[in-house]
């Protein structure tokens, strides 16, 4: 079977992105996953998104990470939405769902912004924050993001006993005036990324709560600028956005 695809990146974030409104691609073959998102054997990318159908939505979203794990991905879910576009299934805005649940879109300036749950419950512990924005991100601000070994301690936090057996994704933050440097190991890609769209929502919603940071902020992350905007009220945060560029990089098809 021949599959059809376009690989988007939103900030460095990469993704196979399959047009599965006729549902004939096998999702529950966790192996043709891994092996199309796997770099140099198949198309490579951080994660594979389908675009469905649903029934009162303008669509559904489908998230793979590499390794076949599912999760709520932001920048992924910012590049489906440009796909969707590109597709004609909407236009300017969307209400759509995917791994958390529905969330809503539109775009504004050249940047696409979605929506995220509002959040009421920020943890933290010896150095570090949490909190799970339909994500789990672990939190830690640092005094230089280049110095951090990000792989080496990333996955030691990731598969410490303390977030098992789920694990966590794992963000260092540097905070450099009004912006955020973020750098993330993730979870389910095992490895640094070079954009994460929930860590750096996570991240900005931890500086408003730790450091009083404002609205609107900007995130830099290696793959480039993010922003997230939202309401606070004592600790808890609502109309949270994560604004991005979603770019398709090419387009293809492959033989499985």
């Amino acid at each position: 079977m021949r599959i059809s695809f376009a690989k988007f990146q939103g900030t460095g974030n990469d993704f196979v992105l399959v047009d599965n409104r006729t549902e004939f691609f096998p999702k529950g073959s966790l192996d043709l996953i891994r092996q199309l998102t796997k770099t140099k054997f198949g198309i490579g990318a951080d994660g594979l998104i389908l675009v469905e159908n649903h029934s009162s939505l303008d669509f559904e979203m489908v998230y793979f990470n590499s390794d076949a794990s599912q999760s709520l991905c932001g920048n992924g879910s910012i590049c489906a939405v440009q796909f969707a576009r590109d597709l004609g299934i909407i236009h300017n805005q969307t209400t759509f769902k995917t791994h958390d649940g529905v969330h809503d879109a539109f775009f504004k300036g050249g940047l696409v912004y979605l929506s995220l749950h509002p959040l009421n419950e920020i943890s933290s512990g010896e150095n570090y924050f949490f909190i799970n924005n339909g994500s789990p991100h672990y939190v830690k601000f640092v005094s230089s993001v280049e110095k951090i070994d990000v792989n080496g301690e990333g996955a030691q936090v990731r598969n410490s006993k303390e977030f098992a057996p789920e694990g966590t994704n794992v963000n260092f933050v540097e905070i450099d005036n009004e912006l955020l440097k973020v750098r993330t190991f993730e979870r389910g890609v095992e490895t640094e990324t070079l954009s994460c769209g929930t860590g750096a929502t996570a991240s900005a919603i931890v500086a408003a709560y730790a450091f009083e940071m404002e609205s609107p902020i900007t995130i830099e992350s290696r793959g480039g600028q993010l922003f997230v905007s939202f309401v606070k009220v004592g600790k808890s945060f609502s109309e949270i956005y994560l604004a991005s560029r979603a770019t398709k990089v090419f387009e293809g098809s492959i033989d499985i």
